[in-house]
This record gives C-alpha cells, structure tokens and sequence, in this order.
C-alpha cells in the first residue's frame, strides 16, 4: 500500500454520468509535492449496467414520477452495482487506502438559478462492505448548502491541471466534458480566474432521440452516423437555442431534470416531420452551437475536451466547425485518459478530503467559501485519517506510472 509520507495514497474513483450508461473506476496515485498535486494514473475501466437496473433509473427519472420505495430500492442496487465496479477495480489494479464516488445523480434541484439539492444514489456502505475500504461520498452537498451549485467539481481538477497550459499560450484554456450534460471550465492565468459552468445538453437528447428513433435498438448515435447523414433543421435549432437556460448567467447547473424527453416532445410539436437523420444532426448542432458560443465568450484558444461525446465524431466536426481559429485537443493529448477523466476526478476530489484539503472552488461553483467535500464510511478497520495536508494546492500534474516515485 502507501505511505503517509507526502500524502501519498491510492485512491479508486467511482461515477455514473448523467447518460445512465455504466459506472467509471478509476485508480490513481495521489502524492503532494509542495503546493503540487501530482496524479499518476493506473488504470481505468467502464461497468456497464444490468439492463434491468439501467431501465429501472431512466424511469426514476423526472419528469416521471418515483416514489420513497423506488427509490429506496434502486439506492441499494446502484450501491451493490458500485461496489462490485470498485471490486473489479481493485482487482484489476491493486489495492487501493480510500475510494471515493460520486454516486448516480437522478435529481439536482434549482430554482430560479439557486441550488437548493441534490440528490446521488449508490449507498456507500455497501461499498465499503464489500471492499474493506473507507468510502468518501456524497460529495456535493457541502458546496451547495454554502451557496454553490454543487456542480461542476470538475473545475477543482481543470483549474489545477491547466493552469500551466494557460500561463504558457497567454490565453484561456477551457476543459470541455461532454456527458449527458456539457460543462466546461474556464482556467485563465491567475488562481482567481476559473468559471465553470454546464452549458446545457451534450448527449442526454441525442441519446433520448437515437433510442427512440432506433426503437430502443440503440442508446446512443454510435459514431455519429445518423447526424453525419442528415441536415440541420433551423426551426428545430432556433427553438432549442431560444430555451432561457442557455442565455442564464454564470454560475449555472442543470441536468436531465431539464432536458428530457418531454422537453424534446415540446421542442418538436408543432413543427414539420423530421427525418430521424435530421434530428440527430440538428440536437448534435445545438450542443456544437451552445458550447462553442461559452468558449468564445470566455476567448478560449485552446479546448480541451473529454467524455463519451469525445467518441462522436459528428459532435466534434460541429465544434471544430463553430471554433475556428481555436485549438480542439483531448484530455489524452495531454496525458490524462479521456475516457476515464471524470472518475480520476472522483479520485482526486477523494484525495484532497482524505488529506483534509477544501475541494470546491467559489468561483466556479458559486459558493460563498471553499469547503471540505464528502462524508465518510469506515472500512473494515476504524477511520485513520492522515494529519490535514496543510497550505494550499496549486497545480496538478499527470504523472507516468513509475515517474518521480
């Protein structure tokens, strides 16, 4: 295992994303260097769903209705699912001194732009039951109850990450994630300067409307291929873009209690029959014309993107389309693995609350301070937390496995 000397630990990382697809594990090194955090990746894997307990989620979601049974239910079954994912992990990598998950989101409650909760399932206790391993979750409410959004953490990684990036060209750097919802984060070239932010849909309606148009056959636009064939529909496009939440000012989180089938429904009524191509191609424009639009707000020269939305290529031919002049890069390129990008994040949020350190970032969430994030479940052995880390971290590097041990 690890060793308290410089804080370092092996953290696994556990999430599922607003698309409902699986669960990301993922295990890292995490060592403090000063005021660096140095994160070395060791591997990652995806787990998907049964498609019984996925199915059971999508219909929890609003606007359907639930109940305290279904979701009482469905707590525990994602819990067992996550734990069997961090058991995988841990057998595939190695033992690990705390995991930490995010859960699965099913409802973030806003209301006239304040966050006022927010609520992620998997019991981390069936984790640690299974594991032996002390669990950090339920790591947004802290952020919101102190005026936040709750949303996006992935700014703590973002800012202490491509803070270099953006000292080295002069010009902002925005880290782009494309799940069910695309957020982005804005890192300039001083500590102050990060906003973060969702920026409405990436694949939540275009993975609604590929099961739809596909009869359930697919869940997602596999490779972009229904876009790719078809043609934008301006009326379609106009409504969309008109929706108040895009032009809403920052700080701002949404989700799918926002943009779900019955928002597609009424985006659509009214207007002429589309094509199941033309469909496909307009909801991949909306989320190209939306992030685009946030990224030259902010005059980003560099686009880091990450998430399943990375894997469509439709979806990015529409960015690099609506940013020219703007350097589109991968999380890979800089060596942090795209597809893995939200659970180290999940690892380093861990991490920084294991050693004591605030995660949260007041300019990005919109919370009146920075806070300790997370609520821990004991392992098998009583809780042994490490002396608090102590001064504040600055930056982030991506190690090598073997580099600077």
């Amino acid at each position: 295992m690890t060793t308290r000397a410089g804080h370092r630990f092996r953290v696994l990382g556990l999430l599922s994303g607003t698309s409902v697809d699986g669960i990301d594990v993922a295990v890292a090194e995490l060592r403090a260097d000063g005021a660096t955090v140095v994160l070395t990746p060791l591997g990652e894997l995806d787990v998907p769903y049964a498609e019984e307990l996925r199915e059971g989620l999508l219909d929890a979601l609003p606007p359907r209705p639930s109940s305290a049974e279904q979701l009482t239910v469905l707590d525990t079954l994602v819990g067992q699912a996550f734990a069997e994912a961090a058991s995988q992990g841990i057998e595939r990598y190695g033992p690990v001194d705390v995991i930490a998950s995010l859960g699965q989101t099913v409802y973030h409650w806003v209301s006239g732009g304040v966050a006022l909760g927010t609520l992620q399932l998997g019991q981390p206790a069936w984790i640690a039951e299974r594991t032996g391993v002390p669990v950090i979750a339920d790591l947004r409410i802290r952020d919101i109850t102190a005026g936040g959004q709750g949303a996006p953490l992935a700014s703590t990684l973002d800012a202490l990450w491509l803070r270099g990036l953006a000292e080295e060209t002069g010009r902002p750097v925005a880290a782009l994630n494309l799940g069910g919802i695309a957020n982005i984060t804005v890192v300039g070239q001083s500590d102050a300067a990060v906003l973060a932010y969702d920026t409405g849909p990436a694949n939540a309606l275009l993975d609604i409307a590929a099961a739809r148009v596909t009869d359930g056959a697919q869940h997602a636009d596999l490779d972009g291929r229904l876009a790719l064939a078809g043609t934008v529909r301006p009326d379609l496009l106009d409504r969309l873009v008109a929706d108040p939440y895009f032009a809403a000012a920052a700080p701002k989180s949404t989700g799918k209690e926002h943009f779900h089938s019955g928002y597609l429904d009424a985006a659509l009524d009214g207007l002429p029959p589309l094509s199941a191509e033309d469909l496909l191609a307009t909801l991949t424009e909306l989320t190209a014309v939306t992030v685009a639009a946030e990224c030259r707000r902010h005059g980003a020269a560099t686009v880091v993107a990450s998430g399943g939305g990375v894997a469509n290529p439709a979806v990015l031919a529409a960015l690099a389309r609506h940013l020219p002049g703007v350097a589109l890069r991968t999380s890979d390129d800089l060596g942090l693995p795209g597809a893995g990008k939200e659970a180290y994040l999940t690892a380093l949020l861990g991490w920084l609350g294991w050693c004591g350190v605030p995660a949260s970032l007041p300019s990005a969430t919109g919370a009146r301070g920075p806070r300790l994030l997370g609520a821990l479940t004991p392992g098998a052995a009583p809780l042994d937390l490490p002396a608090p880390l102590g001064g504040t971290v600055t930056r982030l590097r991506v190690a090598e496995v073997g580099a600077g041990r």
